[in-house]
């Protein structure tokens, strides 16, 4: 008989908090490199905005949304894990 390799899913408030303390780094652990490091440039250059004073209202939504991304996209990979395996969809 052969046995289904375990699924490993990934923790939607990890993510969130790995985002809230660096920009993009949910995303990475997410396995979707090439969206953490544009977040990381992204929001590099938000902070460079603050000097002409855009940065103040670009840097918190984008703060924000970085947050809320990582984790929304850790339900969907975990949704999408589920899924392949056969199993009923992750419960988050």
């Amino acid at each position: 008989m052969q046995q289904n390799p375990p699924v490993f899913y990934k923790n939607p408030g990890l993510a969130a908090v790995l985002s809230f303390f660096w920009m993009g780094l949910g995303q990475i652990y997410n396995g979707q490199l090439a969206k953490g490091i544009l977040f990381m440039i992204v929001y590099g250059f938000s902070w460079v905005l603050m000097f002409v004073l855009i940065g103040f209202i670009t840097t918190p939504i984008l703060f924000v949304y970085g947050i809320w991304d990582a984790y929304t996209s850790a339900e969907k990979i975990n949704h999408w894990l589920a899924q392949q395996a056969g199993q009923t969809p992750y419960p988050g």
